[in-house]
Parts: C-alpha cells; structure tokens; sequence
C-alpha cells in the first residue's frame, strides 16, 4: 500500500492506550485508497490529562473523525457536542464524525461483535449469553446483543466504579428490549458458574489477557466450560488468548476479536463516508486467521 499525502488530505485516527498494535490504520488507509478517498488515518497513544487538549486540537486541524479505544471511551464523551441515540444509551463511544465542526460521538462495537458472531455461525437465539466486563465494549455489546435478540443476558462484573452504570445497563434493557438481564458479581465464583451452565455464549469483554499481559484469564475455574458453550474474547492482540485456549482444550469452540474489529471499523468508516467499506478485499488482506 502506497499512500501519497496532498496538500487536501484529511487527518483521522484512533485515540487510546495501547494502540501501537491496532490494524485500524491499515483497513481505513487502504479503503481510502481503494475508493480514492483523499484521507489519512494514525495512531495516537494518549493518557487520561491529555484527551481534552487533543480533542480540542483535532477540532481545530478539522479532522473527518477518530475512533476511540480502552481506557478512553467513557471519558471521551465530556469532551464531545452531541452523540447517536446508541452511544447515548449505552455511555460510551468509539467513533467520533466532524460535522461541520461539531464532534458526534457514535458507537459501534456492539454491531462489530454481534456480525462476527454470526460469522462464526453463532445463533443469538440458541440460549443465554453471559458477558464479562460493564465498559465502554461490554455495554454496547450488551445493548445490540438485547436488541437483536439474545433471550437471556448475565452481565458479571467486579463490584467497583462501574459497578452502577452496569446495573443501569441492565435496566435500561430490561426495560426497553424483550431480553431478561441480570447482575452477577465476578467475585462470586459459584454464581458465575450457575451463569457459565446455562449459557450457550461466553463473551470476555474486559481487557484481561491482552498483550502485554498475555498469562492470565477472566475465568480462573476451567471446570466452568462445557462443550455446548463458545467462548469469545474481543481481545485481537494475541490471537488465542489464554481464555480461548483454555476453552478450546475444554472442547468449547471460540473466535477472538479480529472479526468484531473489522465490522466494527465497516460501521465506522460508513458514518465518516456514507459509503460502504469494501469487507472482503479488507478482509483477505489484514484479517486472515
């Protein structure tokens, strides 16, 4: 790929840290270039103090827009001018659109996974699904997984400061989705359990066994998987974490996160352009597993 910068190029990226690993600039910058879009997308690893400046300095250098990755996705919409209904929902970002130099915060993540599952030949309305992690990725997870379908919902998570915004989470699709959702504290190993045995889906939403801490796993208790669950993790970055390994030798299938990345960035790059990411051709280039 061969990207020639013009003095009309528009700057975008991604915001978070780590990002140094992310494929995300190699799937816009070659959709940009395949549809002879005069855009360039980078990566900006950035720290908590310095997100306000940096936003305010891509509004004022009149950027298409960014994405918006761990640990940033809450803290991101303080700083923004207006947000989708689903962003709104769910209290979280990942894709931020300039118009006409209002930033609209916009989210994601939960129709990346929830086609990737599909993908790997998931049927949403096969059982209960129970979800690690209450952040920015877990909740829009939760919300689209209610939305299209999922009958039953375990939401588990450490009691700490997003302990709240999980059980709002879990409100808010109690009352709005035909979904039955419920709270289980991480902390409380024969409830997660109870949850593990019901469930035909495991999602690991959290950012636990992501490089550079790869030896370690949401689900300390192998004994929990069983071969009628599939186990997923969003986590890309390795590629079988230590909890898809351990599920897979448990005779449990699994899929990691390149996929719900890659769909996600199509919704993205929809919002910026209004046209259609070319998948495929992204696809047999920067995702083969």
């Amino acid at each position: 790929m061969s990207i020639q910068i013009t003095g009309h190029t528009r700057l975008g990226g991604l915001l978070g840290s780590p990002v140094s690993h992310s494929l995300s600039p190699l799937m816009h910058n070659e959709t940009f270039q395949l549809l002879g879009i005069d855009w360039i997308y980078l990566c900006f690893d950035t720290g908590q103090a310095e997100l306000k400046n940096l936003v305010q300095g891509f509004r004022e250098m009149n950027v298409f827009g960014f994405n918006i990755t761990m640990p940033d996705k809450e803290r991101i919409m303080e700083h923004l001018d207006g947000f989708s209904e689903a962003a709104a929902m769910i209290g979280a970002v990942n894709t931020v659109k300039n118009e006409d130099g209002r930033l609209i915060g916009h989210n994601t993540d939960g129709i990346g996974y929830m086609r990737s599952a599909a993908e790997q030949g998931y049927d949403i309305h096969s059982g209960p699904m129970t979800l690690l992690g209450a952040g920015g990725a877990a909740s829009s997870i939760a919300v689209q997984a209610a939305l299209d379908g999922v009958p039953v919902l375990h939401i588990v998570n450490r009691k700490g400061r997003s302990w709240n915004h999980a059980q709002k989470i879990v409100d808010l699709i109690n009352r709005n989705t035909f979904c039955r959702a419920d709270l289980t504290d991480s902390a409380d190993q024969r409830a997660l359990g109870r949850c593990l045995e019901e469930s035909t889906l495991l999602t690991n939403a959290t950012s636990v066994g992501m490089a550079p801490v790869t030896d370690v796993s949401p689900i300390s208790d192998v004994s929990m998987f069983h071969p009628g669950l599939t186990v997923s993790d969003i986590i890309y970055n390795p590629g079988r974490t230590k909890l898809l390994n351990d599920a897979k030798q448990a005779g449990c299938r699994t899929f990691n996160g390149m996929y719900m990345l890659l769909h996600q960035g199509a919704a993205a790059f929809q919002i910026w352009t209004g046209l259609e990411m070319p998948v495929e051709k992204i696809r047999e280039k920067y995702f083969t597993v």
